[in-house]
């Protein structure tokens, strides 16, 4: 990343939300505050000479609705823009039109209300804008250059456990992934036929946005995709997207396998946390499962992914050339629990032919 600070234009009506975003980004080392506007226009006006580098758009705004707002910027001025949404099913459906749009991330209304709120606000809204400008084409940075805070292990919610031999049982799929995972994931999921493997995912998205997430898919694929519960069996044709704000991880019931959804600190600067799901993955199904990493800034998933392979699991990280920010899939090669690396177009065929064998001794390393 730049040694440069990250210029950010906030644009919300709400006098509270403005002060409270524009504090967070002049305590965070790696931004500087542009400007804060209350409404579209104002906005256009503070970027006449100078665009941002980043912009945190609401999507609830006066004269102009921020949906327009961001596909008008689209068209005449692209930039990375995280978008920042209510907790209402209609924001919920402006969420993945925003998307579908263009934003880089987008964020559920933070609350404010206790410091642990604040700190894990800080640190989203840091991490998103940062992502968003690494998803940006030609614009190099670090993508493990991540705003202050602290970074837990999945230690704090589930417990290392030394790799075991696991029973063969059904094949399962995990999959984890952020930036740009929302349209890999639906290349990936609208490929597979209706007798796929039984799924399991994680997709970095805030709470209450993850089930029009998963509807939409739901409506795209001849597998049937839906937001987890606690209890949920996974299954063949199946494909579990853990809810945003809970973690999810894996329990073996006989030859099959159920999800838990557990509350928690942040693991890996996430909740949900792929590490989270991944480790449990490991622990419960060892060599019966494929683990797969797409596009995404930071680390989350890369540990998970390395507990995998040492318990017997295959694993696949995306390749750069298909990823929009090579973030989580470069740390789980580095880290050395990535087999091979693919391109996203080859990542459905791995799924479908993924029968839970017992994986050879050494990498193969093929496409």
């Amino acid at each position: 990343m730049s040694a440069a600070p990250l210029n950010v234009l906030i644009v919300d009506d709400s006098a509270a939300i403005r002060s409270a975003f524009a504090s967070i980004v002049r305590e965070d080392p790696g931004l500087s505050l542009m400007g804060a506007a209350a409404d579209p226009y104002e906005a256009a006006k503070m970027m006449r000479d100078t665009l941002p580098d980043v912009m945190l758009l609401d999507l609830e705004l006066p004269k102009m609705d921020g949906l327009t707002f961001l596909r008008k910027i689209m068209s005449q001025r692209p930039l990375p823009v995280v978008v920042c949404s209510s907790h209402t099913e209609s924001g919920s459906q402006a969420m993945i039109k925003a998307l579908e749009s263009g934003a880089a991330e987008v964020l559920a209304k933070p609350r404010f209300d206790s410091p642990e709120a604040r700190r894990e606000a800080a640190i989203r809204l840091g991490d998103a804008l940062r992502a968003a400008v690494a998803a940006r084409k030609g614009r190099k940075m670090r993508p493990d250059a991540l705003s202050p805070g602290e970074k837990f292990t999945a230690d704090v919610i589930l417990p290392y456990r030394e790799p075991v031999a696991v029973p063969q049982t059904a094949p399962l799929i995990a999959i984890g992934a952020s930036t740009g995972g929302t349209e890999a994931l639906r290349e990936v999921l609208t490929a597979l036929p209706a007798d796929a493997p039984g799924i399991v995912i994680v997709q970095h998205m805030p709470e209450a946005f993850t089930g029009a997430f998963a509807r939409r898919l739901d409506g795209l694929c001849q597998i049937t995709v839906k937001e987890a519960e606690t209890g949920d069996t996974v299954a063949p044709g199946l494909a579990l997207i853990a809810p945003g704000n809970r973690h999810m991880v894996l329990r073996r019931v006989g030859r099959g396998y159920q999800v838990s959804l557990l509350d928690g600190p942040y693991v890996t600067r996430h909740r949900p946390s792929v590490d989270v799901l991944f480790r449990s993955t490991a622990q419960q199904a060892g060599a019966n499962a494929l683990g797969i990493i797409l596009t995404g800034m930071g680390s989350d998933g890369a540990a998970g992914m390395l507990e995998m392979y040492q318990n017997g699991a295959r694993t696949i990280a995306q390749d750069e050339a298909t990823c929009v920010v090579y973030g989580m899939p470069r740390e789980a090669v580095e880290m050395g629990g990535a087999e091979r690396e693919l391109p996203l177009h080859a990542i459905p065929n791995q799924i479908t032919s993924f029968t839970g064998a017992t994986r050879p001794k050494h990498r193969d390393g093929a496409a």
